[in-house]
C-alpha cells in the first residue's frame, strides 16, 4: 500500500497542518514572502520537535477562496513548501491549495519534493461556499501522469466540509468513498461540517469498512476525543494545535507536544 510506503507501520498517523499566512495578492495579504516563509518554517520546526508523523501545508488564510488561482499563488506556495521541506527533510509532507486547485497542488508538490496532496471535489459535484465544485478525478490523474508525478499520492475529501450535499443526498458517504476508490484515490478524508468541527466516528467506521484504501479524519480531532478516531489510518490536525483551538491563531507548542505524547501512549 502506498500509504504504508510513506508512514510505515504507524497506526493513526498524525499529520500536522501548517496554515500559511495570507499570500501576496489575496485580500488579507500583508506580509512579505520572507516573513511568510519564516512563519511556516517555525511551525514546521515545532511539529518536528514534537515528533509529528507528517505535515500538510495549506493556504488557509487566503480567504475568500477563488476557483481562479493565479500563478503567484503557485509560485509562493512552491517557495513555502521548498523551505519547509528543508526544515523537515524526511517527514512525509503534502500540500493543499484552496480552492480546489488540485492540479496546481500536484505541480507544487512535484517541484517542492512533497509526497501527497489533499484534493477537493475528486468525485461527485457539490455546492461549496466558493460555488459549484465539480468532480475532477479523470483530469487530475491524467495530469499527474503527464507531469511525471505518479509518486505523489492524492488524498481526497468526500462529503466535503463547508459544503451543501443536497445534489448528492441520495448517495451515502460509503458510496462516495467507494466511488473515490474506483476512481483510484490513494485515500479518502472525512470531516465535520466545517473547519475544526468533529467528524462523526460512526462515519469513520462505516467508510473504513466500505473501502480498501486508507481513511483519514480531516477535522475536529482533539486531545480529549482522539480515542474516538484511532480506527482511522490518519488524522489531519490544525485547529486543535492553535491557541484557543481556532485555526487562525498562533500555534501552541505545548498542545502539540502533549497531544503527540498521548498518541504515542495509545499506540502501545
Amino acid at each position: 500500500m502506498a500509504f504504508r510506503g510513506l508512514f510505515g507501520s504507524l497506526k493513526s498517523v498524525v499529520i500536522g497542518m501548517i496554515h500559511v499566512k495570507a499570500l501576496p495578492g489575496t485580500p488579507l495579504g500583508c506580509m512579505k514572502m520572507p516573513q511568510i516563509i519564516e512563519e511556516a518554517c517555525k511551525e514546521a520546526a515545532v511539529y518536528r520537535d514534537a515528533g509529528i508523523d507528517g505535515l500538510i501545508i495549506e493556504n488557509m488564510h487566503d480567504i475568500p477562496y477563488s476557483f481562479s488561482v493565479g500563478p503567484e499563488v503557485c509560485a509562493c506556495m512552491t517557495a513555502v513548501c521548498t523551505a519547509v521541506r528543508g526544515i523537515c527533510p524526511v517527514l512525509p509532507m503534502g500540500v493543499q491549495i484552496l480552492s480546489a486547485a488540485n492540479q496546481q497542488a500536484l505541480a507544487v508538490a512535484l517541484a517542492s519534493g512533497l509526497d501527497f496532496i489533499r484534493a477537493e471535489g475528486f468525485v461527485f459535484s457539490h455546492v461549496a461556499d466558493e460555488g459549484l465544485l465539480n468532480a475532477c478525478a479523470g483530469d487530475l490523474l491524467r495530469y499527474r501522469k503527464q507531469i511525471g508525478a505518479e509518486h505523489v499520492q492524492i488524498f481526497t475529501d468526500i462529503k466535503k466540509k463547508h459544503s451543501s450535499h443536497a445534489l448528492t443526498s441520495d448517495v451515502s458517504i460509503e458510496e462516495t468513498a467507494r466511488a473515490a476508490q474506483f476512481f483510484l484515490s490513494d485515500g479518502v478524508i472525512i470531516t465535520g461540517a466545517s473547519t475544526g468541527i468533529q467528524a462523526d466516528p460512526q462515519e469513520l467506521r462505516d467508510v473504513s469498512q466500505s473501502v480498501r484504501i486508507p481513511v483519514l479524519v480531516g477535522s475536529g480531532v482533539t486531545y480529549d476525543n482522539v480515542e474516538r478516531y484511532l480506527d482511522g489510518n490518519g488524522m489531519i490536525i490544525g485547529s486543535h494545535f492553535k491557541k484557543g483551538g481556532h485555526w487562525a491563531n498562533a500555534m501552541d507548542p505545548e498542545k502539540v507536544k502533549r497531544f503527540m505524547e498521548k498518541v504515542k501512549e495509545l499506540r502501545k
